[in-house]
């Protein structure tokens, strides 16, 4: 697995090979309607490091969800700086964020999002559309990557004929296809039963064994202890985080 920076040339700059994956600087996001704010995320510093595995803990109304969006370059900080590979995201325009959210990060949702018209592998390949890749290509990719989370015999089922535990590994057979280095996981166990969500934290954690980097944000302690570091947001703030500890072994 290639670190998220490539060549100079690529949208994410020309960075030291080894550069943090994710650094957040003092990042602030205040929300406005009218007269009225709201700080959603208040002076966030936090380094996440290249094939590193960190869950994101707070409970509803914490910012995790805001820290989240702009983790994948879906909003932008109102303060502060965020560098993605070392480059600053604010100075990427809105093309070149579009080419990073689908070629450079790969997104796992806790509601699915799949198109329940289209198959296993049609939803999987609908990144690599975006992207211009040709159609045999793009075919062969998505059942590579449904391969990968074991769903190559599911290929031409509808999501309507597929359990969750089977729709989640649809959606990261869909995060996969473009190769991503980082993976950012909002709640990704949250609508699955037990047993489907030790499948999925179990492919999850394979991935990261794959040499990705991985951001999981949820509100579930046991479910943040499959990460190998913790890190606590409250009322907009990071807060002491808790010690690294060896829940599992990386191969």
């Amino acid at each position: 697995m290639t670190a998220i920076a490539t060549e100079p040339t690529d949208v994410a700059g020309a960075v030291p090979a080894r550069a943090p994956v994710i650094e957040l600087d003092s990042v602030g996001k205040t929300y406005r309607s009218g007269s009225l704010e709201v700080d959603a995320l208040r002076g966030v510093s936090l380094t996440i490091e290249q094939d590193e595995f960190v869950a994101i803990v707070g409970p509803s109304g914490s910012g995790k969800s805001t820290l989240m969006h702009i983790l994948g370059c879906l909003d932008v900080p109102t303060a502060g700086t965020y560098r993605l590979a070392g480059r600053d995201v604010q100075s990427l325009g809105e093309n070149q964020l579009a080419e990073v959210r689908n070629r450079r990060i790969g997104f796992v949702f806790q509601q699915f999002n799949l198109l329940a018209s289209l198959s296993a592998w049609r939803n999987v390949e609908l990144p690599l559309i975006y992207s211009g890749v040709a159609r045999a290509e793009r075919r062969e990719r998505a059942r590579l990557a449904l391969e990968q989370v074991g769903l190559a015999d599911r290929a031409d089922h509808r999501p309507g004929e597929l359990s969750g535990g089977q729709q989640q590994r649809v959606a990261v057979a869909r995060a996969l296809v473009t190769e991503p280095a980082l993976i950012l996981a909002d709640e990704p166990t949250g609508n699955l039963d037990s047993t489907s969500s030790a499948d999925v934290l179990g492919l999850i954690r394979d991935l990261h064994r794959s040499g990705r980097t991985i951001v999981l944000i949820t509100h579930e302690h046991d479910i943040a202890q499959q990460a190998s570091r913790t890190v606590h947001i409250r009322d907009g703030r990071l807060v002491e985080p808790e010690p690294h500890h060896e829940s599992w072994a990386r191969a």
